[in-house]
């Protein structure tokens, strides 16, 4: 099917646009999504075109994961779902840096406990969510793949990894999926990162595909903010952040020649991209749900990809 694709060397296919399920359960991140908006947007994704939830422990602690894990056992839905999930475990700032254990005990323990909140004996595609421990990361690799064996994971994955901290967790090829930063605003993975994965077969997941919205173009140079998630973000710091409003108003423009959001010309162009299998957009509304899914009607000619090229250039890579 036009809309189908398999995802690398895992063997897993699924519909082109997954969910990302950042929001649900995470009310500390975002304040209006209370359990109850969690679950009926849960029901519009399982509704839905979607074939693929991703999660993670640290959306909610745990809490994304538990309502996932409701809805699916209430519409008995596990076997037409991948779920992916990425583990952290005990998550600390020290010193104002996240630091996470990611020993063999911790992850094995980790895994466990999503296991129990996602009500299911196996996930689909298991990620370490953060580099950021004192345990090489070749051991983490070896403790994920001693459980693929076991059969509670059947794909390892990654995220947040440098090209070198890839190279280093891969030693024994056991990665098959890498979630990393890519966008119109964000293409510094083309560099080392892209071609490695190319090379190898590991399919590319991108997260922030939209720039942290900056993409779905409702900012303005005067804008404030102040969540940390943009606060810390170099993309939205000073002249770097008017230079990327200045791109994202010609973006804009392009957009309405297509009769299309800006945002779903992002995630269309993303479809497009060597290496990327499917996306994973969030949402927050089941209308932003319906809104994502019109990028895969949108076609992209040679022509509009330069001149998409020509908007972003010299992006943030």
């Amino acid at each position: 099917m036009r809309n189908q694709a398999t995802i690398g060397k895992t063997g897993l296919t699924a519909f082109k646009m997954g969910f990302g399920a950042g929001v649900v359960g995470n009310e500390m991140m975002y304040p209006k999504m209370d359990d109850e908006k969690s679950r009926q947007l849960l029901e519009a994704v399982l509704d839905g075109q979607f074939e693929m939830i991703d999660t993670a422990y640290i959306y909610g602690q745990g809490k994304s994961e538990e309502l996932i894990g409701e809805m699916i056992q209430k519409r008995g839905a596990r076997d037409k779902l991948i779920l992916s999930t990425k583990v952290s475990p005990n998550p600390e700032f020290i010193d104002g840096k996240l630091q996470v254990d990611n020993s063999s005990k911790a992850l094995r323990l980790a895994v466990e406990d999503s296991l129990k909140r996602l009500q299911t004996d196996y996930i689909d595609i298991l990620y370490l969510h953060f580099p950021y421990s004192s345990t090489p990361l070749a051991e983490s690799a070896a403790a994920l793949a001693d459980m693929k064996k076991e059969g509670k994971i059947k794909t390892i994955g990654a995220s947040n990894l440098d090209y070198q901290q890839i190279q280093a967790f891969n030693q024994s090829d056991d990665l098959n999926v890498l979630q990393t930063e890519y966008s119109l605003l964000a293409r510094h993975a083309e560099k080392e990162i892209i071609p490695y994965c190319l090379e190898r077969d590991i399919s590319v997941i991108p997260f922030f595909p939209l720039a942290s919205g900056l993409l779905a173009g409702k900012y303005r140079k005067d804008q404030v903010f102040t969540d940390t998630s943009r606060m810390n973000n170099p993309m939205f710091q000073g002249k770097v952040y008017q230079d990327n409003v200045d791109r994202v108003e010609q973006f804009k423009l392009f957009a309405e020649k297509k009769n299309a959001q800006p945002a779903q010309i992002a995630l269309a162009w993303l479809l497009t991209r060597p290496g990327v299998d499917l996306i994973i957009p969030g949402a927050t509304s089941p209308d932003q749900l319906a809104s994502n899914l019109k990028a895969l009607d949108i076609h992209l000619t040679a022509a509009e990809h330069e001149e998409l090229n020509t908007i972003f250039e010299k992006p943030n890579r």
